[in-house]
């Protein structure tokens, strides 16, 4: 009964219904410690932004099947997001040791991840309740701070997707105002 209880809250906890900011939310600035290949560094939402759309994205747990399939596959499409001058960071409630661990065997030394302190949590409206830390939400900002793309699923399909495609459609509408 008590694993039933808890499947189902964080299938509530993930649902897009209860998660996401929406878009054209205007996204808190945040520095919090990060790691990019292992190396400890920190992360500055409004300092990524100048160079570009932030891909945002929260999953629950380093080394756990989906966040680690999560992470290949941002890492497999890093350079698409680069193509189209996006960044792209991954958060979780995991201590630095983790994460240094989990940037180069599963993030593959493609981007960031960092820190989700319990104010970023809150205000990125990706708390999982039941567990602590964070659901799996992925975000895209764009380098005014404003939400263009939020989708929170607890599984693993379309995060990647539908950042993808919301940097493609911002680096459409920008290319035509230049």
């Amino acid at each position: 009964m008590k694993r039933f209880a808890l499947a189902l809250a964080l299938m509530i906890s993930a649902s897009p219904a209860f998660a996401a900011l929406k878009p054209g939310t205007r996204a808190t600035d945040f520095t919090t410690q990060a790691v990019l290949a292992g190396k400890a560094d920190t992360f500055n939402l409004n300092k990524a932004l100048k160079n570009g759309p932030v891909v945002l994205y929260f999953y629950p747990k380093a080394f756990t099947s989906g966040c680690t399939v999560e992470a290949h596959e941002f890492s497999e499409a890093a350079d698409d997001f680069a193509a189209y001058g996006a960044s792209i960071v991954g958060m979780s409630a995991d201590n630095l040791e983790t994460l240094k661990r989990f940037s180069v065997e599963a993030c593959r030394n493609k981007f960031m991840v960092g820190i989700a302190t319990k104010p970023m949590i809150k205000n990125y409206a990706v708390g999982m309740p039941m567990m602590g830390g964070t659901n799996r939400t992925t975000y895209v900002i764009a380098p005014d701070g404003k939400v263009l793309f939020a989708y929170a699923q607890l599984g693993v399909k379309g995060h990647v997707s539908g950042a993808l495609n919301a940097v493609k459609a911002w680096h459409a509408a920008n290319a035509k105002r230049k």
